[in-house]
């Protein structure tokens, strides 16, 4: 697994509709919700469902608390968790909020940060949203979206949004 660089480039984003069969009735529209939603959403978020792939190719899912920062999401974990062992074996993985009503998933790839500035950077920010520090021991991981899928419940026809990013 790779450790991030601190300086992250801005990527490039198409946006769509989500690939879904036609029986859902979405179609093509001038307008799409605004990543600011999504953004919103992920910064207010108390918990966040991650989704990693056991060695044996069964899913593991498990809520961990986390930080929306500077367009990706970190989480710490134990290094010897179902979680991290999975994600050492195959980094990548899906979020989604807890929300069925107002939904964002990610996919993405997580990647080990070992930069000490960002782990205090994401250490304050757990202690203000969580109020305790992130574990010291913890592995620290950051996920920037590669996809991201955003509907409401009650607009989903007229709401639903996919966001590729690329670079």
């Amino acid at each position: 697994m790779g450790k991030i660089s601190t300086a992250t480039p801005k990527p490039s984003v198409a946006v769509g509709l989500p690939h879904l069969p036609s029986h859902y009735g979405l179609k093509p529209r001038k307008q799409y919700l605004p990543w600011e939603h999504a953004e919103s959403r992920l910064a207010k978020s108390r918990n966040y469902w991650i989704c990693t792939t056991r060695p044996d190719g069964r899913p593991h899912s498990i809520p961990v608390w986390g930080s929306w920062t500077d367009g990706a999401l970190y989480f710490g974990t134990a290094r010897t968790s179902r979680k991290a062992l999975n994600l050492a074996r195959n980094p990548a993985l899906s979020v989604h909020l807890e929300s069925g009503d107002d939904v964002v998933i990610l996919e993405g790839t997580a990647v080990e940060v070992s930069d000490p500035a960002t782990f205090r950077k994401i250490d304050k920010a757990y202690r203000a949203k969580y109020k305790t520090p992130l574990h010291p021991e913890a592995v620290l991981y950051c996920v920037h979206p590669r996809l991201a899928l955003a509907w409401t419940e009650k607009g989903f026809i007229t709401d639903a949004t996919r966001w590729e990013f690329r670079g």
